[in-house]
């Protein structure tokens, strides 16, 4: 089979697509004809050797990637063999191999697709819209929210700003160039707006008032969230879950006075949830199969994964990027 793999710690042009051995799947097992590759953020930094993320740095050679969709066409022992030649997709953990045309993981990760579902927006709802969903468990939503959207055209964010919308809540996205901000927009945003134009803090202080928000979700840190903290109102709430644009530091005695409270939510906070990560991947695909969240899909051929990761770092991509063998 061909994969994507990796020798050296490094740039994405350390990404070599190659001809390797095909995985065969053992007890409990099934094999993967992968139709669809998820690529992550988080990628990205292991590829580069980053450690101390919430990814281990793998043994090299590696494939990376731990999101798939495709067919089984292969189980081995002791798996129903009614999988055989189903639509299937799955987040295959810390294990990496997902970057390439077979996959083996266990039986127990598998979800058939939905009918509705092609293989690109099934990768995107297993690991981003689940991740989604998981963030939005920790936010009280209706007709009185008023919610800071920060990278609104990413994955996750386009999948917020669809939920919040839907469910009556007023929809601040902040996304990277006019092009980006428009497709915030069409997805249901109330204000969409470039956050590269640094008078977008005043545009919202003058729509809605001095500090207007009541919840924040921040994936992003940096600047971006110190600016976007200043617009959460009395008792606002930020619910943290990245920070691609770098930590900050706020006043928090300034915070505290204003009742403003911030909250980790990945990790052991989203998996102490009732079902666990199992539960929020079998609602965001039926989230998506009844076509109430939609998920925005950037596809590369296999063979130009490092593009893809070329892309992502540099901010040029919009919703999930997907590689197809």
């Amino acid at each position: 089979m061909h994969a994507i793999r990796l020798h050296e710690f490094g740039p994405a042009e350390n990404l070599r697509y190659e001809t390797v051995a095909d995985p065969e799947p053992t007890a409990g097992q099934v094999r993967i004809a992968v139709r669809a590759a998820g690529v992550h953020l988080i990628d990205t930094s292991v590829r580069a050797g980053v450690a101390g993320g919430p990814m281990p740095l793998p043994e090299l050679p590696t494939i990376p990637g731990r999101e798939v969709a495709g067919t089984v066409d292969r189980v081995g022992p002791g798996v129903d063999e009614s999988w055989l030649g189903r639509a299937v997709v799955a987040h295959i953990g810390q294990a990496p191999g997902g970057y390439a045309e077979l996959v083996v993981t266990e039986a127990e990760r598998l979800h058939a697709i939905p009918d509705s579902l092609d293989p690109g927006t099934a990768v995107a709802m297993i690991g981003t819209g689940r991740t989604a969903l998981g963030i939005l468990g920790f936010a009280e939503v209706d007709s009185d929210t008023v919610a800071i959207v920060p990278a609104a055209a990413g994955g996750i964010g386009t999948l917020l700003v669809q939920y919040l919308a839907a469910a009556g809540a007023t929809v601040i996205g902040l996304a990277g160039g006019k092009a980006k901000a428009d497709q915030v927009f069409e997805n249901g945003a109330d204000v969409a707006l470039d956050y590269l134009d640094p008078a977008w803090p005043e545009t919202v202080r003058a729509r809605f008032g001095e500090r207007p928000a009541t919840l924040l979700f921040d994936g992003v840190g940096g600047e971006i969230a110190r600016t976007a903290v200043d617009l959460l109102g009395k008792g606002g709430v930020r619910l943290v879950f990245g920070s691609s644009g770098g930590q900050v530091a706020f006043d928090e005695p300034a915070l505290a006075e204003r009742g403003v409270t911030s909250q980790f939510v990945l990790g052991p906070p989203m998996l102490a949830r009732a079902g666990g990560l199992r539960a929020l991947e079998t609602r965001a695909l039926a989230e998506a199969a009844a076509g109430r969240l939609r998920p925005a899909v950037q596809s590369f051929p296999l063979a130009a994964a490092a593009a893809a990761h070329h892309a992502l770092e540099s901010r040029a991509t919009t919703g999930k990027v997907v590689l197809l063998p």
